[in-house]
């Protein structure tokens, strides 16, 4: 049987996030017993070298140094992916993998609301009053001033500011620049940051079985950006995007499995807030969208 355009949509959205998760797993898994900024390295440099071989091979020349003003803007949104793998990953280290799924669950209210404020996009009361509900939601996750409260979740939050950064970034690139070459340019930025810092402190031994880790995370990151590029080329996005949310499903599973953990009642409360209220402002944008092309 031949699927929809959007069914496979769904497909490759699904993909993309179990895909991020199993690296997101697999490298505080290394973490554990490697350095945090080795293994960044070392993961970038796999990363890097396939994405850009498929680039090549999926694009054929393609050009690699963006010109103009998105030269620019490319340094900006590499400076931004360092900060924000820098801190979800050491947030990831220090905490467990599915609380810090869900407040990265609020990112598409984040960003909804960077581009009503940064790029002046239009944002009505609902949408607003969704955003503001979904970050209460966080808050039931991250509970400041209780004991459940740490630096880590903390950390967590800078990591979702540092993605609206990026994200806005690349929605004000223009489209002589190739997805391809700001990808690469990410990976580059990132691995380089891993060196560097790992130079700085001294580089150890690698054992077996954190390579096996590495190889696993490159793997699932490399899946995970083919799948996000595709999901972007087929269906409704509107429709698709609410699928994104499937993240913090395999957070919560990939966590019980590989850590044992498990995220206690009043996180999966606030989970759901975030959720419900992202749902919400993913079909009002999509109702608005409709509209306007009527």
């Amino acid at each position: 049987m031949k699927l929809s355009d959007n069914a496979r949509g769904i497909l490759f959205m699904c993909g993309s996030m179990l895909s991020f998760t199993v690296n997101d797993s697999f490298m505080k898994a290394a973490s554990q017993t490697l350095p945090l900024f080795q293994a960044i390295a070392l993961r970038g440099v796999l990363a890097t070298l396939a994405l850009v071989l498929i680039a090549r091979v999926t694009t054929g020349h393609f050009r690699l140094v963006p010109q103009g003003a998105d030269a620019a803007k490319v340094a900006l949104r590499s400076v931004a992916e360092i900060a924000a793998t820098a801190t979800f990953l050491t947030a990831l280290s220090h905490m467990p993998l599915a609380n810090l799924s869900a407040i990265l669950q609020s990112l598409p209210l984040a960003i909804t609301l960077g581009a009503a404020v940064f790029l002046k996009e239009p944002v009505g009361w609902r949408r607003l009053t969704a955003i503001l509900v979904g970050f209460c939601g966080v808050l039931l996750i991250i509970r400041p001033g209780t004991e459940g409260f740490t630096v880590w979740s903390v950390l967590g939050l800078v990591s979702v500011v540092c993605v609206v950064v990026r994200d806005l970034t690349t929605r004000s690139l223009s489209r002589a620049t190739p997805s391809a070459a700001v990808a690469v340019w990410a990976s580059v930025a990132v691995m380089l940051m891993g060196v560097a810092v790992t130079t700085w402190r001294g580089w150890v031994p690698v054992a077996p079985q954190e390579a096996m880790y590495l190889a696993i995370a490159s793997a699932a990151l490399i899946c995970g950006y083919m799948f996000a590029v595709m999901v972007m080329r087929v269906g409704d996005i509107g429709l698709i995007a609410p699928f994104r949310y499937t993240s913090l499903l395999w957070a919560i599973l990939f966590g019980w499995l590989l850590f044992g953990t498990l995220p206690d009642r009043l996180t999966l409360t606030g989970a759901a807030i975030v959720v419900a209220t992202g749902l919400y402002t993913l079909l009002r944008e999509r109702m608005v969208t409709r509209r306007a092309a009527a």
